[in-house]
């Protein structure tokens, strides 16, 4: 090598020196719940989508340099259906409505402004983000996921950052977007489909015939379609059928049961807010969307789920625990099991009186898995919560009780409420344990290790 070459190598190694040392100080973790707005707001801010919404399941990061911010990246659900994707993986329809799960979207990826200085910043971010993705999201959802896809629109990006973290483009989408209503618009701006593999060979894995063993166990819990029949469908309908609809009647384009039908399934599936309701709502049939109560479409006459706004506009005012207790009682009549572990507890409501001036009390019996409630028990005045754990549990199917899981606080740990549960109902107790049981919280604590007792107890 030549002075002069070696010279100018020199020279561009030592300019690149403070790039590395900034590259090597990167760390990448899941934002915390507090931090939410915060990610929101720069996203809609800066990012030019202009859009911080994510469906269904996700994962938020941000990037940090010294407790500094420097980017932020998500990831959400796959795209229900890229005519490019599935080409890629040659996957059968019935495959990816069972599988695609085990794919997630890089929805938004930002490198803030007063960052973007340092060329490779993009791909040390995605890079991070990658090698714990899979971790995080078994962690948070309960399930792996093999492969990761992105669309970059490349009249704006290059893409440089997803092709130097393994990134490989397959084609490109035919130019549709989601409206903010319940269908897709043309809007004639094509992107590049990115297609990363988190697992050596998931694309393989994913069009072959039985998944491994570690994959075939959450392949029911991720499957897109809903499961129930449409006969149950139609039960589901006549439940909400009592409850008043509390909007006004003109250019109404869905009932309110079928609204709430949807909701509930939404629910069911594993849905936790609006926008989540609407996108597993978009998984049902036609057939089940008919068999719920929708109405045709009168320009297309095919039927279409509920977008995020109905849902807002039909639950809010609405009564959630008799909600919740309708869905219950309908999936105990459907046999459908939702006790494999229930909580007791109980609350006062508000603006409610009894005789005696106080407020009026409940004891709930609540699933643990699906958040409902499904039995409620007035607690009688001049008694306590107690007697009303018998009467409560009663109202629940023996059956659908056997085997289950039954929690309560320390009130409930009772000699007869631990019997009644053991040998009357079949099920198990996990009670707590306080002062108000002082002699057995003694010989607990001398028979257990210390460590097992916080500090004051």
């Amino acid at each position: 090598m030549g002075f002069g070459l070696w010279q100018q190598w020199g020279m561009s190694k030592a300019n690149r020196a403070p790039e590395w040392d900034y590259l090597r100080r990167v760390s990448v973790r899941l934002i915390g719940s507090q931090e939410r707005e915060r990610f929101d707001v720069l996203l809609e801010r800066e990012h030019y989508l202009h859009s911080a919404r994510l469906g269904g399941p996700s994962l938020r990061y941000v990037a940090e340099v010294g407790g500094q911010w420097v980017a932020l990246i998500s990831f959400s659900g796959a795209a229900p259906h890229t005519k490019a994707r599935e080409a890629a993986i040659g996957w059968t329809p019935r495959q990816r409505a069972r599988r695609l799960g085990l794919v997630v979207n890089n929805s938004r990826f930002l490198v803030l402004p007063e960052r973007q200085r340092y060329p490779n910043l993009a791909s040390r971010v995605l890079g991070l983000a990658l090698k714990q993705l899979n971790a995080d999201w078994q962690a948070h959802w309960g399930h792996p996921v093999v492969m990761v896809e992105s669309y970059v629109d490349e009249s704006q990006y290059r893409g440089s950052c997803y092709r130097a973290c393994g990134f490989k483009a397959v084609g490109l989408t035919a130019g549709y977007g989601r409206s903010s209503r319940d269908y897709y618009v043309e809007h004639g701006q094509p992107k590049q489909l990115y297609l990363r593999e988190l697992r050596p060979r998931a694309m393989g894995v994913l069009r072959q015939g039985r998944l491994p063993a570690d994959l075939a166990e959450h392949e029911e819990k991720i499957s897109g379609p809903c499961p129930l029949r449409v006969s149950q469908l139609a039960c589901l309908l006549e439940v909400f059928r009592q409850f008043k609809d509390r909007r006004r009647g003109h250019g109404l384009r869905h009932l309110q049961p079928f609204v709430l039908g949807c909701a509930a399934l939404a629910m069911l599936m594993g849905a936790g807010g609006y926008e989540a309701f609407e996108d597993e709502c978009r998984k049902l049939t036609q057939r089940q969307l008919r068999a719920l109560g929708a109405r045709p479409d009168p320009k297309t006459g095919r039927y279409r789920a509920p977008s995020d706004t109905t849902f807002v506009r039909v639950l809010n005012g609405l009564d959630a625990v008799e909600f919740d207790l309708c869905i219950g009682q309908w999936m105990m009549a459907q046999e459908i099991s939702i006790l494999q572990a229930l909580a007791v507890d109980g609350k006062c409501l508000r603006g409610s009186a009894r005789t005696d001036g106080k407020p009026l009390q409940l004891l709930s019996a609540v699933s643990h898995r699906l958040r409902l409630t499904v039995a409620q028990e007035p607690v009688a005045e001049k008694s306590n919560q107690i007697p009303a754990l018998q009467p409560l549990l009663r109202k629940l199917p023996s059956a659908a009780l056997e085997g289950s899981l039954i929690t309560a606080d320390a009130l409930h740990c009772q000699q007869e409420s631990a019997r009644f549960i053991t040998q009357e109902l079949g099920a198990d107790y996990l009670f707590g344990l306080k002062g108000n049981q002082s002699g057995m919280l003694e010989r607990t604590q001398i028979q257990l290790p210390r460590k097992c007792f916080p500090p004051g107890t």
